[in-house]
């Protein structure tokens, strides 16, 4: 018997002693006491108890399992410390990406002379860094507590941040731009792997979405914060506005990076020990929570287990359907250089500098929300594959209008142009349902699942390093050659993929279904449905 199935038993024994009313028909239902941590000596909540019980997300949902007191709490504590740490990193990793464009139409261009392409190439170096060291960073996480090495990335992308505020040419840039993609390298997909293992199948897309909607959060904060930074800081001690926000962001970064050590609770079998928030009852009934939905916990990457990976044909699909899902709506982000090209008849631009940073706030409320209700009616209804579909057959409408009005601009309303980019917003909302998609294709493959994540993440990166240069360059901005015509096709590819996987799905869950009837144990006993996707 496992240490973590002992604590299970000894809880519930003492829940059953401390309860008369308890029972024991409901043996097969997690039925644990509140923690010592949460419950006080007279059977009162502590602070931290009522703290946590009134602030979460949303309550825990129903599985058909009995819900205990000490589950209902280890929930709200990982939304409120995990869930937040997550969060406001993600937030400011993304301001960090995005700034960039922010400072480019803010004076960057000018001040430094990027004449050319460089703010593609700006993101090339970014994107190539990124790439080469997303997947050894998920090995590495496997051997090192998350609790360290994820916060120490992140101060160290907060140093490298505030840097860039005293370049004074694009080589000096791209320099930088290379070591910020070296140390954000593990922020998303790291985050996204522990997700896996503290979270239910029921209860990880609604989490992952709100996470990933944070990246729209960022975007948002960028524009609002150079829109603030150039009427407050604007030539403050000599330094022009765009130089202020990388100096702002990382010194916001380097803050967060450091709460990191204590917010972070490592994984179920190992917690972090400076986490106060996680008593080691939570820990077992995470590990309860794992067991009784058929995750595995944690294991270190190892050769072999690298090796069983690459033969599996499904740590190719994903990666490729998530990169797809990526490039389809990627002329998003070029948003604000549509605004920025636009001029009034007598040649003068017909947004000022703070609107073009304002305008794209309002996609990002646009993708915060969407990417809540996709990510909500997925774990509703339990199904991954049909919402991706739908937001695929969505973008496809703006990416067809805007393939229309770049090759005929004149006698296309440019009315079209500005529904058609606020549009593309609806439909960025794949990622947490690919991602939980994956957790349930491989539930009881940890190493795979934690490498597969790498390699979507990498696999994107590696792809916008050059495909953008080419694909959306600057210079064409916004009439680009063939960029909204290659959204169609990427859309029309996610559509394709997500039936064919999920045809393979089916068949495989078949003998899955069949095998946990056959084998459950008694901590997981009144789990008996594989969940639809």
């Amino acid at each position: 018997m496992s240490s973590s199935a002992a604590r299970y038993r000894a809880l519930s024994a003492r829940d059953a002693r401390q309860d008369p009313d308890h029972d024991s028909d409901h043996n097969d239902t997690v039925s644990l006491n509140e923690s010592s941590e949460t419950v006080g000596g007279n059977g009162q909540l502590s602070w931290l108890g009522r703290a946590t019980q009134r602030v979460a997300f949303w309550p825990p949902p129903t599985t058909g399992v009995k819900s205990s007191p000490l589950e209902q709490d280890l929930v709200r504590r990982l939304d409120i410390f995990l869930m937040t740490f997550g969060c406001i990193s993600q937030a400011h990793r993304y301001l960090d990406q995005t700034n960039i464009s922010s400072a480019y139409v803010s004076g960057m261009k000018e001040d430094l002379e990027l004449y050319g392409d460089e703010l593609n190439y700006f993101t090339t170096f970014f994107s190539i860094s990124y790439c080469l060291m997303l997947i050894p960073s998920q090995v590495i996480i496997t051997y090192v507590r998350p609790s360290y090495w994820l916060p120490g990335l992140e101060i160290g992308w907060g140093f490298v941040t505030a840097f860039i505020a005293f370049t004074q040419n694009a080589r000096q840039v791209y320099a930088l731009r290379v070591l910020l993609g070296l140390f954000e390298s593990s922020a998303w997909p790291g985050m996204m792997t522990l997700f896996m293992y503290w979270y239910t199948p029921m209860e990880l897309a609604k989490r992952m979405g709100f996470y990933h909607s944070c990246q729209a959060l960022g975007s948002m904060m960028s524009g609002a914060l150079q829109v603030a930074i150039l009427e407050t800081l604007e030539g403050t001690w000599g330094l022009r506005g765009w130089r202020w926000l990388f100096i702002i962001n990382g010194i916001m970064t380097l803050a967060i990076g450091l709460a990191g050590f204590f917010m972070i609770p490592d994984y179920p079998k190992l917690p972090n020990p400076g986490a106060f928030w996680l008593s080691a009852d939570h820990a077992a009934m995470a590990t309860v929570r794992l067991d009784r939905h058929g995750r595995s916990d944690t294991k270190r990457i190892t050769w072999d287990s690298a090796k069983r990976t690459f033969s599996m044909w499904i740590a190719y699909f994903i990666p490729a359907l998530y990169i797809a899902t990526v490039l389809a709506p990627y002329g998003y982000n070029y948003f604000n250089l549509f605004l920025k090209s636009l001029k009034n008849p007598d040649g003068t631009p017909t947004w000022t500098t703070e609107e073009v940073n304002a305008i794209p706030i309002a996609g990002g409320a646009i993708n915060i929300v969407c990417v809540w209700i996709w990510a909500i009616l997925s774990d509703v209804f339990q199904t991954r594959w049909t919402l991706v579909v739908a937001q695929a057959i969505i973008g496809l409408i703006p990416c067809t209008i805007m393939s229309v009005w770049t090759s005929h601009p004149d006698t296309t309303p440019l009315s079209s142009a500005y529904a058609s980019y606020l549009m593309t917003y609806l439909s960025l909302g794949t990622a947490p349902l690919v991602m939980s998609w994956l957790s349930e294709l491989l539930p009881q493959d940890s190493e795979a699942r934690t490498l597969i994540i790498g390699y979507s993440i990498a696999g994107v990166y590696a792809v916008l390093s050059w495909s953008q240069v080419l694909i959306w360059p600057a210079s064409q901005a916004p009439y680009y050659a063939y960029a909204w015509q290659l959204s169609i096709v990427f859309w029309l590819l996610v559509i394709v993929m997500c039936i064919a996987l999920r045809i393979a799905e089916r068949k495989l869950k078949r003998p899955r279904a069949h095998s946990a009837l056959l084998n459950e144990d008694d901590t997981s006993a009144t789990y008996r449905d594989i969940p639809e996707s």
